[in-house]
Order: structure tokens, then C-alpha cells, then sequence
């Protein structure tokens, strides 16, 4: 009888064993397919999404409202990091009309300083109504608009404000600090973002380390390079008397000296001089954004704006905002500053009115999308 033999089978003896082909762990496909579902879903949400917010915007863009129009465009140009958008969906010609602005009423070139009677006593006083609860000479209000919310710093004695900068010698290889480090550098007691720097949009290390424009803090000139962006022109400083000195235009470092500058930048518009109002900045298309302002009183107390921006409940704006407060507190001379997610206003509270008492607290609210202070080169400080 012939032994039937088994095909495949290992020979007698050799002791190899039958390998069994491995077999899937039941989970591992449906734990594929769920991310991969998830994934997918993931992906077609973003691109609804996206599609979504192109159709707003050409609504807006080329809907029949052309002071919605105008209000987004600008908030859109206004900032580095967004000004592509408008024209993918406005061409050259209808961007321009939008930028166009009415003529100017200042006459002026630069303010008149005898606008300003400072109180020669630098003692501060406990005996006026204004300042009888702020010994340390510094006060804060809010103010409330349709799109926006304001915080505003009086100091009373301008001789305390300077422009403190981030080095003694600017390059593009130095970053810029951030203004929560460098009040504690300065140890002043209150701290507002100041001037133009460089910034080309993106996330270079060296955008914030140079200024744009003259630069004179502690009675030198730092820098005399560049100008604001977007064609904005201004200056803003104070002289050797403690007067804040404003410019229609970029100051050279020849005007500076001659209207003896001791702490200024540029930045713009201009927007009161001599108490006028800048009718080309009140009445132009400035957009919704956080915006940040510096002005004096007659009195020569110092008033410093901060307008939140960027958020749910305060979407900016607008320069008309800026100087209806700088009207409203009695300010004759005022400037616009840097703005957008470069609005910072700081305070060391002496007396414990917003928390732990000698702790720096923020006073205005940074956008949605941000977290700490962008690094800059230019400050406004109060010395205490």
C-alpha cells in the first residue's frame, strides 16, 4: 500500500513548523477608516469654510453697499499682514478711489507750541478735583462706541513722558523687545507702543527691530531712516519745554534740532493741530482696527488712546473715533501711532486699582489672535 503523502508538509523530522498566515486584528481597518473618515471631514470643513468666507467677502466687496465696502477694505489694507486681500476681489482703479482722501484744513506745518501753558509746578497737586485720587499723577477712563472700546491714560506732568527704545544702536541682526520686557528695563511706571518699524508681513526675526522714520529719545537722535508705511506721514514729539510738538509731515533731523526735540517719532496722520481738527483724517475711509494715539491739553497733560480691536465685541476703529475722545478730554494737539496688534497700554499699579497692587498690569485687550506684545523699537514711557 503506496504512502499518500501530504503536499506542502515539512520533511519528518525537521522539527519546522507550518507558518500560518498572520491574520488582521479586527480593529486596526475600522480605527483606519475612522481617521481617514475624520480627516476627510476635516478637510472638506475647511474648504466649506473657506468657500463661505469668499462669498462674504465678494458680497461685501461688490454688494450694494459701497460704505460696507470701503469699511473693509480699509480695515483689511490698513494692517501688513492682510492688505493682499482686497485685491482679489477689487481691481486697481476701485482700491485707489477707496484710499482717495478729502483735502486737508491744516494750514500749518508743524503745531504751535504756544498752545500749551504747562503748570510750572511739577509737584502733584491733591487739591484739584482732577488728581485728588491719583497721587502718582496718572489717571484712566473708558469710553464706549458702536464698534469699539477705548482706554485712556492722562498723565499730568509731560516732562515724564520720553520715548524709550529697544538699543542704543538699531540694526536688522537686533530684534526689537517687547514692551512688557522693556518696562520693566525702563522702570517706568506706565508704557504705550510708540512709532513705525520695519515690517514686511511675514515672521522674519527682523521685523520690529528697526524704526521707520526720525527717532529722538533722551534728547538724541537714534535714526533718521525711512518713513511710515502705506505713504502715512507724521511726527510726533516733545521739545526741551515738554511740549508735544506734531508734524504734518516726516520731520527731518535739521527740523528736530531747530524745534529742539528731545523724544519724538513718526508716525500719522496728524490729527488735531492747534485744536483743529485733520478733516482729511476725520472724514476718510480708515477702517475698523485697534488703534493707539498720543495728544496734549493746554494744560499740558498728556493724553494717551488705546482702542481695542480685532475682538467680538470691538472690532476697532476708526481715526473720526480717535479724535472725537481726543475732542471730548480737551486735547489740542494729537497724533496717531502705530496701531493694529502693535496697541499696548501698560501700567504699574501703584494702588492697586486693576489687581495686585505694584504688579504691570494691561490695560487695553489684545486681538483674538494674539497672545503676548509684538517686538518693537520704540516706546512711550512715564518715569515715576
Amino acid at each position: 500500500m503506496s504512502k499518500r503523502t501530504v503536499d506542502n508538509a515539512p520533511p519528518a523530522g525537521s522539527g519546522a513548523a507550518v507558518k500560518q498566515p498572520k491574520k488582521k486584528k479586527k480593529g486596526s481597518g475600522v480605527v483606519g477608516r475612522i481617521i481617514r473618515r475624520f480627516f476627510l471631514l476635516l478637510f472638506t470643513l475647511i474648504v466649506l469654510i473657506l468657500v463661505a468666507a469668499c462669498l462674504i467677502l465678494n458680497l461685501i466687496f461688490n454688494g450694494p453697499s459701497p460704505a460696507a465696502r470701503d469699511v473693509l477694505t480699509m480695515s483689511l489694507l490698513e494692517p501688513s499682514g492682510t492688505k493682499w486681500i482686497p485685491g482679489l476681489f477689487l481691481d486697481d482703479a476701485t482700491l485707489d478711489s477707496i484710499r482717495t482722501r478729502v483735502d486737508t484744513n491744516l494750514t500749518e506745518e508743524f503745531s504751535n507750541t504756544s498752545e500749551i501753558v504747562i503748570n510750572k509746578d511739577s509737584a502733584i497737586s491733591a487739591g484739584t478735583d482732577e488728581w485728588a485720587n491719583y497721587p502718582d499723577g496718572i489717571r484712566f477712563e473708558s469710553h464706549a462706541g458702536d464698534t469699539y472700546n477705548a482706554h485712556i491714560m492722562i498723565v499730568r506732568d509731560p516732562s515724564k513722558v520720553y520715548l524709550a527704545t529697544s538699543t542704543d544702536k538699531f540694526s536688522t541682526s537686533i530684534p526689537g523687545t517687547r514692551i512688557n520686557n522693556q518696562i520693566e528695563t525702563e522702570g517706568a511706571i506706565a508704557a504705550v507702543n510708540a512709532g513705525a518699524f520695519f515690517d514686511n508681513g511675514t515672521s522674519d526675526p527682523s521685523v520690529g527691530s528697526v524704526p521707520e522714520g526720525l527717532v529722538y529719545s533722551k534728547g538724541s537722535c537714534k535714526w533718521t531712516t525711512g518713513s511710515p508705511p502705506n505713504g502715512i506721514k507724521g511726527f510726533a514729539g516733545f521739545n526741551k519745554d515738554n511740549i508735544l510738538v506734531v508734524a504734518q509731515d516726516n520731520m527731518t533731523q535739521a527740523q528736530a534740532e531747530e524745534l529742539n526735540i528731545r523724544d519724538g517719532c513718526c508716525f500719522g496722520p496728524v490729527l488735531i493741530m492747534n485744536g483743529e481738527i485733520n478733516q482729511e483724517a476725520y472724514n476718510s475711509n480708515s477702517g475698523w482696527n485697534p488703534r493707539t494715539a498720543i495728544g496734549q491739553r493746554k494744560d499740558g497733560a498728556v493724553v494717551f488712546v488705546c482702542i481695542d480691536g480685532r475682538q467680538a465685541g470691538s472690532p476697532g476703529g476708526t481715526y473720526k473715533d480717535v479724535i472725537d475722545i481726543m475732542i471730548e478730554f480737551g486735547v489740542v494737539n494729537a497724533c496717531n501711532m502705530d496701531g493694529g496688534s502693535s496697541s499696548v497700554m501698560l501700567y504699574r499699579d501703584t494702588y492697586g486699582q486693576f489687581g495686585e497692587a505694584g504688579t504691570v498690569q494691561m490695560i487695553n485687550n489684545y486681538s483674538l489672535l494674539q497672545e503676548q506684545p509684538r517686538k518693537m523699537p520704540t516706546f512711550w514711557m512715564v518715569a515715576p
